[in-house]
């Protein structure tokens, strides 16, 4: 008798952060295959393979090389390539994570009638702007099972008619992540954290703010990506910036200048990325897994964003809000005097437990050994005809 066969599609490097505990464990149980599929979004080392290497995570069984000029290519790419290779594996359910292109191959699935879970699921920031949202969105919708964060992130799906049966409440991944592979091996950080490991990025230790800055209606509109960049300007300090190559191009085709303040270099690994973060002054970014992770840490952050669907990190007084399209709003003097006030003090996140991984694989393994395991996409028994009693008594 063949075994059951999950398959995980991932695409970005934050996928494998927060996946990568999930994916370990599930690989070990022999009870099903777990296939392991990377649609190539991210596709250059830096982004991906040195991410495997540095969180212990096998390679993956199948890499789709979907790459594109715009978010259509990628995305048509992804159902493409990915509905071949379902139809090949025909895997009992198909496991998503996050908000991005590499998600839109859930219509892949639901066009062979593949039951689809979502990780990361019902989180809102109300921007439609953002491609992000509307990825969401869309797989959400589709859903057999989506495993969210908080109650609160439930009650968001259950507004939008998603049926409550389908949405489980995990916790926050990046707990567990940093748990594992920062406070755990913290000793390795320190070791890596040298004075020459500052002196050759021209940083003083705990001083310097480290920048991120990646999301579409962040740097694609070159009126806020000006303002993201005056107000580097304004924050008075040498910031190290690991810029996307998205970012890096945007700032090329408008012509802009950083700041002599401003400390560019290509996209890093995630344990340099931890040393910078956990040693830095503060971070400015527009990330979602940043703010989190800063909160967990102890760093302060500020998010250079319009709307957030993590908005824990400022239920917790981790975190700055600076809306670079409504500059106007923000006194620079005002987020430094917030800055300097949480990097003084001290909070208690409200992320989680560190136990959110472990919850996805049992109930994944529980669902896995049950006839029709993942199917709860609406209540059982529902059916509109229900409410047609002449099916029943005949046409008069």
């Amino acid at each position: 008798m063949s075994k059951k066969k999950l398959a995980i599609v991932l695409g970005i490097r934050p996928d494998v952060i927060r996946a990568s505990l999930i994916l370990n464990k599930i690989r070990k149980i022999s009870e099903f295959d777990t296939i392991f599929i990377w649609s190539g979004q991210h596709y250059s080392s830096n982004l991906k393979d040195i991410f495997f290497s540095e969180l212990n995570v096998l390679p993956p069984e199948i890499e789709l090389n979907c790459v594109g000029d715009n978010d259509a290519e990628i995305s048509s790419s992804v159902i493409k390539n990915l509905y071949k290779s379902l139809s090949e594996i025909r895997p009992n359910a198909v496991v998503f994570l996050g908000d991005t292109n590499t998600v839109m191959g859930c219509l892949a699935c639901a066009q062979l009638n593949i039951p689809i879970v979502h990780i990361e699921g019902c989180m809102r920031s109300y921007d439609w702007r953002m491609p992000e949202e509307k990825c969401r969105t869309v797989i959400d919708h589709l859903s057999d099972v989506i495993y969210t964060y908080f109650p609160e992130y439930k009650e968001q799906g259950i507004s939008e008619g998603i049926n409550p049966n389908s949405i489980v409440i995990i916790q926050n991944l990046i707990v567990d992540i940093l748990n594992e592979y920062y406070f755990k091996k913290k000793y390795s950080f320190d070791e890596i954290a040298t004075n020459s490991f500052f002196s050759s990025r021209n940083l003083e230790k705990n001083q310097y703010l480290l920048a991120t800055c990646h999301r579409r209606e962040n740097v694609e509109d070159k009126r806020v990506l000006k303002n993201i960049i005056n107000l580097f300007s304004q924050l008075e300090r040498t910031i190290f910036f690991p810029a996307s190559y998205r970012t890096q191009k945007r700032l090329k085709d408008f012509e802009l200048s950083l700041p002599e303040n401003v400390v560019i270099v290509d996209p890093i690994g995630y344990k340099e990325m931890l040393a910078l973060m956990v040693n830095a002054y503060a971070v400015v970014t527009d990330s979602g897994t940043v703010v989190e992770e800063t909160a967990v840490l102890g760093v302060p952050s500020l998010q250079m964003r319009k709307a957030t669907e993590r908005p824990q990190v400022y239920d917790c007084k981790s975190s700055v809000k600076f809306d670079p399209d409504n500059p106007q709003n923000y006194s620079i003097n005002n987020v430094v005097n917030k800055l300097d006030i949480i990097f003084n003090s001290s909070w208690d996140h409200n992320l989680g437990d560190g136990k959110a991984s472990i919850r996805v694989v049992n109930d994944l393994t529980e669902r896995m050994n049950k006839e029709n395991g993942f199917r709860m996409h609406l209540p059982e028994n529902y059916s509109l005809d229900i409410k047609r009693s002449w099916i029943e008594d005949g046409i008069k």
